[in-house]
């Protein structure tokens, strides 16, 4: 180990050895000597540092509103201590801007409470504030809405009587609100006050209506089940009839007696929610507040409809429809004419695997086509759709588009992200619609993402690498920079005041498969010692930990590891991103073989390395990456000393279906994929330190898991550790809870490795 004790011993013995001499020498020495101390271990990291005082959180841009010139944008801005939202010229933004709203003088109910968040109406004229939100699942969550007039100075709550509420969106003519309230959507009308009650039979565990179930909103990233049509007449929106789906309770523990939690959470082989889609048509008289909705679509034979959008250009709806199985999905054009409507299937695709339901839809302004992304040519390329069933490919090439970012008409270009150098780097790229023009406007290497200004003249650039924090640049839709909004200068001065380590990437060769890696040596390192390794992983379908990103608490915590005298190391096994659909898709039915076969290789090859002790190898992953770290410790028994599984799946019987079946189909299915690859199943085989750690308020990847791996262990009777956390949920955080956690890893490393 390499600390700061070795140091304070050689002090010691000096100041021994010369206690016989001139007293005020000694005196200066110690001082001196001590001092020298001081500065050391002042800069050397600690858990405390990082994950109690947050001292190496970086700096970002407070979010910004792009405004309809193009030319404008708003912020919230807190400098001088003033609290306003503010409005921006880019083309000379200095970071001050001129006040629009003083948001001190706005009362929300009380005066601690401060508006968090604001979306203008189109035209600008009004804004509506959230307050007080509260967190649902992992992306929903209620609050208290706010409405204000710019031109009045007047501020309205949203709807007193039915508060919270979920999701407020402008109609886009400005004059209406739709929200949800206790699982029914209603509409406000701003001009008279009236509320009209869209939906009647919303309950809880029961009917939804507007927003999702858990499973959706998990596995689907879609929370916002209800969409505006162009004219404002019309209310799209899906209700989810949970009835047939089983429940799932978990205990809080709180008071004398724990609370229950009861939700719906259909796992793997289980009943889904039935989802219809409805559109009703939004009318206010005097006589009537209710809409006329129209019968449920008629959409044929599905399982799931995981995204619906109308057109930005006239009354056509598009609903994506997704088969049980995800290798088929269905792009549905709905024309809605006075009363009637019409239905017709635009697009279809169909996969030997699965299909990835995304958010890169663009509707075109002619109105009869769009823009998608597909895997159908083995890597994620670009695709414009006509409904009349035309096709162009508009990006090409053995490399993977990542996201839409947006579309520039009126100079045919599409903006995009992509991994063109490597599957470690992402670069932002602009491409004419014929194809014919492809230009970056990012660095290449290095990660970055663009956040466009509405009219796409201007863009908030973030970039990043392994060894360097995050820079935000204001640039224009060529790449020029106009000024840097953010370069994390002050994060800088920080970590140059400490020995850190550089982030080294790699490429592991194993009998004729390339994996991407990184490695981590302590800064001292030396070719002649041997050092243990610790392995950090998450190794399942979208996510990739080998990334040239800033890494943030996890980068120094690793760094800390450094300092204690490990060697760290990553690598993205086969299942992984942006190398093509073959490889992210070759796990499918046998999720967990290859990857765990891909860590042992790893292991097997570092061991092969001269300074690295082949005897001190361990690993540590956390939900998926605990799932991977599980079956390393049983399967790979023979090569990792010790695990550390935080919040694993150990059956996928028990985890959603949703994202289960995508990869495995059902239990029914495929059995055996389920059972060889579920760490329950091979316990008997571990030998090494493992520890579990689990958030009991786990509402994703349930305790169950946990409490099946103890039950499997001790019935093996193999010894194990073990800790959770009351009522923390998968992300295991609040209050002291990460410096805990990461303590407890650090101390359990560094006494089993």
């Amino acid at each position: 180990m390499f600390s700061t004790k070795k140091k304070r011993y050689h002090v010691n013995s000096f100041i021994k050895f010369r206690a016989k001499k001139n007293t005020m020498r000694l005196l200066l020495i110690v001082l001196s000597l001590n001092t020298g101390i001081f500065c050391f271990s002042q800069n050397d990291l600690s858990i405390e540092k990082i994950w109690k005082n947050y001292e190496f959180y970086g700096k970002s841009v407070n979010g910004f509103r792009g405004m309809n010139d193009g030319e404008h944008f708003t912020q919230i801005s807190t400098a001088d201590g003033k609290n306003s939202i503010t409005k921006h010229k880019v083309s000379d933004y200095k970071g001050t801007g001129t006040e629009l709203v003083d948001l001190t003088k706005l009362s929300f109910g009380d005066k601690n409470t401060r508006a968090e968040d604001y979306e203008f109406n189109a035209d600008e004229t009004k804004l509506l504030f959230t307050t007080q939100s509260k967190k649902i699942y992992r992306h929903s969550y209620s609050a208290v809405y706010y409405t204000y007039d710019l031109s009045t100075k007047k501020l309205e709550e949203l709807d007193a009587d039915r508060s919270p509420q979920t999701l407020a969106t402008y109609s886009p003519d400005g004059k209406k609100v739709a929200y949800i309230h206790a699982n029914n959507l209603y509409v406000k009308n701003l001009e008279n006050g009236s509320v009209q009650q869209v939906t009647r039979d919303g309950m809880q565990n029961k009917i939804i209506n507007g927003t999702t179930d858990w499973v959706y909103e998990e596995e689907f990233a879609i929370t916002k089940a209800f969409d505006w049509s162009f004219d404002s007449q019309y209310l799209a929106y899906l209700k989810f009839d949970e009835s047939n789906v089983q429940e799932f309770t978990m205990s809080y523990y709180k008071a004398l007696y724990p609370e229950q939690y009861t939700f719906k959470y259909p796992k793997a082989g289980e009943d889904n929610s039935r989802v219809t889609a409805h559109i009703a048509k939004i009318e206010f008289d005097k006589s009537s507040i209710t809409g006329n909705i129209y019968p449920e679509l008629n959409l044929g034979e599905y399982e799931y409809i995981p995204r619906i959008s109308w057109s930005t250009t006239n009354n056509t709806l598009i609903l994506q429809t997704l088969n049980r199985h995800q290798d088929h999905v269905n792009y549905l054009a709905v024309q809605v004419n006075g009363t009637e409507t019409t239905i017709k299937s635009i697009y279809q695709e169909q996969a030997k695997t699965y299909v990835e339901i995304d958010d890169n839809l663009i509707f075109l302004k002619d109105g009869k086509s769009i823009l998608r992304t597909s895997e159908k040519n083995g890597f994620n390329h670009i695709y414009k759709i006509g409904f009349d069933g035309s096709e162009t490919q508009i990006t090409k090439g053995k490399w993977d588009v990542i996201e839409f970012i947006g579309i520039d008409p009126a100079n045919k270009f599409i903006y995009y992200s992509a991994a063109k150098t490597s599957a470690i780097n992402k670069g932002i790229y602009k491409i004419s619609m014929d194809g014919k023009k492809d230009i970056a406007i990012s660095p290449e290497i290095g990660t970055s993402n663009a956040d466009f200004i509405t009219g796409m003249k201007y863009f908030v650039l973030s970039h990043s690498d392994a060894n360097h924090p995050t820079c935000y640049k204001l640039c224009d839709n060529s790449g020029k920079v106009i000024t840097t909004m953010e370069d994390n200068a002050a994060l800088s001065a920080r970590l140059a005041k400490y020995k850190l380590t550089q982030k080294e990437f790699t490429e592991f060769q194993l009998d004729g498969r390339t994996l991407n890696g990184w490695m981590m040596k302590p800064v001292d390192f030396d070719t002649n010692k041997k050092y243990p390794v610790y392995i950090a992983i998450y190794g399942g379908p979208g996510h990739n930990t080998v990334t040239n990103s800033w890494g943030g608490q996890d980068f120094m915590f690793h760094q800390l590891l450094t300092q204690e005298g490990y060697i760290v190391v990553s690598v993205d096994p086969r299942g992984t991103m942006y190398r093509g659909s073959d490889f992210k898709k070759s796990t499918y039915l046998q999720l967990g073989k290859l990857e765990t076969e891909d860590f042992i290789d790893v292991a097997k090859e570092l061991q092969k390395m001269s300074f690295v002790d082949a005897n001190r190898i361990g690993i540590q992953g956390w939900s998926y990456g605990g799932f991977m770290t599980s079956l390393a410790m049983t399967k790979g028994a023979d090569i990792f000393k010790m695990g550390i599984a935080v919040a694993p799946v150990t059956n996928w019987r028990y985890y959603d279906n949703v994202y289960t079946e995508r990869f495995m189909r059902t239990p029914q299915e495929n059995e055996n994929g389920y059972d060889d690859n579920s760490p329950i199943n091979h316990v008997d085989k571990l030998k090494g330190k493992y520890l579990l750690i689990h958030g009991s308020g786990d509402d994703n990847v349930h305790y169950q898991n946990t409490m099946e791996m103890i039950n499997a262990l001790v019935a093996a009777n193999k010894q194990f550790d073990l800790f959770i956390y009351p009522n923390k949920d998968h992300g295991i955080y609040g209050g002291n809870t990460r410096n805990h956690l990461f303590t407890m890893i650090l101390n359990y490393t560094k006494s089993n490795l």
